[in-house]
């Protein structure tokens, strides 16, 4: 046997079947059973199974957690009507064998209480979809333990201003220079920062608008409107379809979760991405309009 075949060169950033399974301490034919069955990280390329040493690092030491904290999911971050209806459709699937919680943040706090291993996924959107894999790369990265995060795509999601019904079919430029009342999101929102970028396309800015209150989420946004506290506000379309609210399109964000790689792989995880795709929540997507669920599940590179 050579060296390569007895699992030398074990600091090469891929693995062969053969070293891997000298690496993992299995034999061959239960390694293969793993990688066909998608239980374990690996890819094949050309014929050949190839298993990043990294994610085989990351694998074993879920494996050795003996099922610690792989009982609950806590999701924190940008807010998104269709990831709750996933979530609340989840629920009672789990029903007391595990916890999976939602609480919309906004997409940099959310990243922080990532950074706190409070969470263990955080949503966000961060600028136009066109640009956003660089984005959220260029983003997530400038937060310590990022090394050791996976970003994964849910859908594109269609962004703008909810308008109480009066305002229907105004330009952002008179929403912005007439008598508006503007109810902002906190610093860190995804979608204050969308509203804020759509402004300087049009030579304007954030202080430009008349705010009158500041929102901690998209649904107390909404609450704002239907009170005739606010007038007008950004965020999805989704929400505006939901609330039964007028809506000016601003453009497309992606919505991608961040997470440590072994979480990626928990069992917790990978239901809540077949509860996106179920026929459903598709249906559910359709329904509230400006979704694009062609990319869920796709991982990106950080």
């Amino acid at each position: 046997m050579s060296a390569t075949d007895s699992g030398a060169g074990f600091e090469s950033p891929c693995l062969t079947a053969k070293q891997a399974a000298v690496y993992l301490h299995l034999n061959e034919k239960k390694l293969y059973e793993l990688a066909n069955s998608r239980e374990i990280p690996a890819a094949r390329i050309g014929g050949k199974w190839l298993f990043p040493r990294q994610l085989l690092d990351d694998w074993l030491l879920e494996q050795a957690h003996g099922g610690l904290f792989t009982d609950r999911l806590l999701i924190a971050g940008s807010g998104d009507p269709l990831l709750a209806a996933a979530v609340d459709a989840l629920a009672p699937d789990l029903g007391a064998q595990a916890l999976v919680a939602y609480s919309a943040t906004g997409a940099v706090p959310g990243i922080e209480q990532l950074v706190r291993r409070r969470v263990e996924l955080s949503l966000l959107h961060w600028g136009d979809a066109q640009h956003s894999v660089a984005q959220h790369a260029t983003l997530l990265r400038s937060y310590p333990g990022h090394a050791r995060w996976t970003l994964v795509r849910v859908a594109l999601r269609e962004q703008g201003v909810l308008l109480r019904p009066r305002f229907a079919g105004q330009p952002l430029e008179k929403l912005a220079g007439q008598e508006v009342r503007w109810a902002m999101r906190r610093a860190g929102s995804g979608s204050q920062h969308f509203l804020a970028s759509a402004l300087t396309d049009c030579g304007l800015r954030v202080e430009d608008c008349s705010a009158v209150t500041t929102a901690g989420s998209e649904r107390d946004a909404v609450a704002l409107l239907a009170r005739d506290e606010a007038d007008c506000t950004p965020g999805s379309r989704a929400a505006a379809t939901e609330a039964g609210l007028a809506f000016l399109a601003l453009g497309w964000a992606a919505l991608d979760v961040a997470l440590p790689r072994e979480v990626f792989f928990r069992h917790l995880f990978q239901q809540l991405l077949a509860r996106l795709g179920a026929p459903d929540l598709r249906h559910l997507a359709a329904r509230l309009g400006g979704y694009d669920l062609t990319p869920l599940g796709q991982v990106l590179p950080l």
